[in-house]
């Protein structure tokens, strides 16, 4: 292909570059119109369906005990050297529950019990007090209202306050409910003073089950604001707050970081072309990429998403790849050091015109361009299998987006340069046989002829260590963390450097994380993420299977699981239930006491028929843990576990599972982790799975790709492999970092990972083809070998040099998903630099030798 179809085709893109030029743009308008015509709204990462008991499970609980789509925030109002019981404390609180109530479209977003917290316990009673004192006959039950509680608070003192408090909060007082729960962890019983508590607010869900409740989320937003007005230390957590501060994040890591990735990229790619004309030809060439990006995105009506904040990073990244690959071969035919395809230096720099420079150059390269956009677009669109909408939108959107990238890099701007110097020199009498990156003298054409020595002295010895590095890469890959936190996803702090950057670029301050942190260390949340389950099926009625729940919660271990105010495990089950309601019905204990012949608080006998007195007596409560069918049967129980919010999915899952295998040992039922964490850690154990078995398809194919090519090429089947293999070890090195650097390989940085493939692919396939066409036309390996290095190497470096410095700055980022997005993007590059423009080469240069010796063994 290179000295016929190549080259054919490169003559027909210069001969007529004009229409080329004229074209390209007019295609770009249709397909950019796609980003106005087309509709690409805002969308989540998605679900998909895993087939697993656990999953399973969780559709038989919504089917026989329904689902709470109620939206819950929290309120937590501390003072870490004083105390929040205290009269004004609660009062502020309960005047803040007024304000809310008094705004619309807070109120228009709460349920009927709206804001719950330890004001509202101790205020209730208060107002009862008054009822009983004021009435001669039976006091009203009915439930205050906030300005009855708000009045009956403030005409009290302190000192009647603080003794309603201690009635409220005596170990042994008959209080309906815990109040223990709107209290720290640390908290001592009976006292009257703590450093914190929290207020629970119970929103209704306005939207689908598959949608966010928007409303709810902006109501949230609002309460924090006029929670920060009334306290001087406190702080609203909840699902709407964790998504505007995501968002606040990301835009103010943008206006940070898009100044410093636009200088470093700007410097770097001024170093490596040193000219302004080739400067902004490059910029046009990523202008019209992102205009395709786009187009595609909106003629598909792809949703937005997190995950596809990578796209037009990679894009980036490719551009500025292909862009210097295209100039700087160019520039080595216009310095006469290609001459038809020879390879030999003419030494007469300038003797080749602009059109006759690029279809050497072009056509030098094509076949690099062409292998490397399919073999990357290959790699990203395997990640097509993933059952995931989002990783499907993503795995197409880059396929579309490599395309494009060929498209323009490899017809648009050849042709778009070709005139250009063509008008520069013609009219202005410029000289464009501008001297190629890294080839001759200075510091990048030292250190790459350095390489150059070391590949001929030692290439077994490159190989061997690149080999032990990537061993040890992959024995660490073994022991990386695997978790996915939805933690890990809360914006952090800028550091103060930032906090100091002048007007607009000053970032916000984000104490999410570190009030994520505080509530699971302090508090037992409620909402999503805060709780798991266990589904307990079969004989449920006899008394082994309660004896053995209350069992299994009483000795529940592992750290992800919430603990009450007394020290036991926050579990709600069957067993609890029977005794609370014992404890508040005489009805119900007399029954007990009937069945319970140990004396344990449980039934020992018959216990079908106090079940039967639970739900006379109070059915919404035995109804949340025990179903009871139409006939009357008791067929399943189930128990709901409070856990840590900020706790890894899969750590909830295996406490969870423990749990469950507990129960299972000790009686003749079954019994099924599930809930949310437990879920999700499913979805996202199954999707990482789906992950790596898109790594080996894409390198499968890759590799099938590359040894037809150099077969048909070069009648040879061990190049392919040998092209590949760096990429492999900086796969192998990549994933030895990450665990290194404690970042846990999981369905998102699995995505990213992919990214270390795909450029990989790409920088060696430039490496290897351009190595063959110089063995071919030089007549020593070491000449094929400094031309191959100091010319292609020379490219690459630029190019490594701007993307990573592009993909870098991201680690600067307040946001942690892009944080580790430009960590481990960054890291990728270089690897898959280091390892092409070493390790192959090494590999190539043993690979000759072997050669040799069969043949003279022959």
């Amino acid at each position: 292909m290179r000295g016929n179809l190549a080259d054919r085709y490169a003559g027909l893109v210069v001969g007529h570059s004009k229409l080329v030029v004229l074209a390209l743009l007019l295609v770009t308008l249709a397909v950019a119109a796609g980003a106005v015509v087309g509709d690409s709204e805002e969308g989540g990462i998605g679900q998909f369906d895993v087939d697993s008991e656990e999953t399973r499970a969780v559709e038989e609980i919504e089917e026989r005990y329904g689902t709470d789509d109620t939206v819950v925030a929290q309120i937590v109002v501390r003072d870490e050297d004083g105390d929040v019981l205290t009269r004004e404390s609660l009062l502020d609180s309960l005047r803040l529950q007024e304000e809310a109530r008094a705004n619309e479209s807070i109120n228009g977003t709460l349920t009927d019990e709206g804001f719950v917290g330890l004001e509202n316990v101790v205020a209730t009673g208060a107002v009862f007090e008054d009822r009983a004192a004021e009435s001669e006959g039976p006091p009203d039950a009915s439930h205050p209202d906030l300005a009855e509680q708000v009045e009956a608070i403030e005409d009290r003192s302190e000192e009647e306050v603080e003794a309603l408090l201690a009635d409220v909060l005596d170990p042994d007082a008959d209080v309906q409910g815990d109040p223990y729960e709107f209290l720290p962890a640390d908290y001592e019983p009976g006292t009257t003073d703590a450093d914190a508590r929290i207020t629970f607010v119970f929103q209704e869900n306005d939207g689908s089950p598959d949608e966010d409740p928007g409303l709810a989320y902006d109501a949230q937003v609002e309460i924090e604001s006029l929670v920060e007005e009334r306290f001087e230390d406190a702080f609203v957590f909840g699902q709407g707050i964790t998504d505007a501060a995501s968002s606040s994040a990301v835009g103010d890591s943008f206006a940070i970081i898009t100044p410093v990735a636009f200088v470093l990229v700007l410097s770097i790619l001024a170093i490596t072309y040193r000219d302004v004309a080739d400067v902004l030809i490059a910029f046009l060439g990523i202008a019209l990429v992102l205009a395709w990006l786009a187009g595609i995105q909106g003629w598909l009506e792809v949703p937005s998403s997190q995950l596809l904040i990578a796209v037009p990073f990679l894009l980036i990244g490719l551009a500025i790849d292909y862009s210097l690959h295209v100039v700087m071969r160019y520039r080595e035919a216009r310095r006469g050091m290609l001459d038809g395809g020879s390879g030999r230096e003419t030494g007469d720099p300038g003797s080749i015109g602009a059109a006759r420079g690029m279809v050497l150059g072009l056509g030098g390269v094509t076949l690099a361009l062409a292998a490397a956009t399919f073999s990357t677009a290959v790699g990203f669109l395997s990640n097509y299998v993933s059952p995931l909408p989002a990783i499907q939108d993503f795995a197409v959107l880059s396929a579309g987006g490599i395309l494009a990238t060929f498209v323009v890099f490899g017809v648009f701007v050849p042709a778009l340069k070709v005139e250009v110097d063509s008008v520069l020199e013609g009219r202005f009498g410029r000289d464009r046989a501008k001297p190629p990156f890294g080839v001759g003298g200075g510091l990048v054409g030292r250190a790459l002829s350095g390489v150059v020595a070391g590949v001929r002295r030692a290439p077994l010895a490159v190989v061997l260590v690149a080999l032990l590095l990537a061993a040890g890469g992959a024995y660490g890959a073994t022991g990386i963390d695997t978790e996915f936190n939805q933690a890990d996803f809360l914006p952090e702090d800028a550091p103060e450097w930032a906090k100091s950057l002048p007007g607009p670029l000053a970032p916000d301050t984000y104490t999410i994380s570190d009030d994520a942190e505080y509530l699971g260390d302090n508090f037992r949340e409620r909402g999503e993420g805060s709780q798991s389950q266990v589904l307990i099926r079969g004989d449920v009625t006899d008394p082994a299977a309660l004896a053995a729940i209350d069992d299994a919660t009483a000795a529940a271990e592992g750290e992800t699981i919430a603990l009450r105010a007394d020290g036991t495990p926050a579990i709600e089950s069957p067993a609890r239930v029977v005794r609370g309601i014992a404890g508040d019905n005489e009805s119900v204990a007399a029954a007990l006491d009937e069945r319970d012949a140990d004396g344990d608080g449980l039934p020992d006998e018959d216990v079908a028929g106090l079940y039967d007195v639970l739900f006379e007596v109070d059915a919404d409560r035995a109804s949340t843990v025990i179903e009871r069918t139409d006939g009357g049967g008791y067929e399943s129980a189930r128990l709901l576990v409070s856990v840590r919010g900020d706790a890894p999915a899969q750590a909830v899952a295996e406490d969870t599972r423990a749990l469950a295998a507990a129960i299972e040992s000790d009686a003749p039922v079954t019994a099924t982790a599930a809930g949310g964490p437990v879920t999700t850690a499913v979805i996202q154990d199954a999707l990482l799975e789906t992950l790596v078995q898109a790594f080996a398809v894409t390198l499968v194919v890759i590799l099938a790709f590359l040894t037809v090519l150099y077969w048909v090429r070069h009648h040879t089947l061990t190049l392919g492999a040998i092209t590949l293999a760096p990429v492999v070890a900086a796969l192998a090195w990549l994933l030895g970092a990450m665990a290194l650097l404690e970042l846990p390989f999981n369905s998102e940085t699995a995505v990213i990972t992919s990214l270390a493939i795909g450029l990989g692919v790409d920088y060696s396939i430039h490496v290897g083809e351009r190595f063959v066409s110089e063995r071919e036309d030089r007549d020593s390996l070491e000449d094929a070998l400094a031309a191959t290095i100091t010319g292609t190497g020379g490219a690459l470096l630029g190019s490594a040099l701007t993307t990573a410095a592009g993909f870098g700055v991201l680690a600067l980022a307040l946001a942690p998903p892009l944080q580790r997005f430009g960590l481990v993007t960054g890291l990728s590059i270089v690897f898959a630099f280091v390892a092409c423009l070493t390790v192959l080469p090494c590999l190539l240069v043993v690979r000759e030798r072997v050669l040799v010796r069969m043949r003279s063994g022959e």
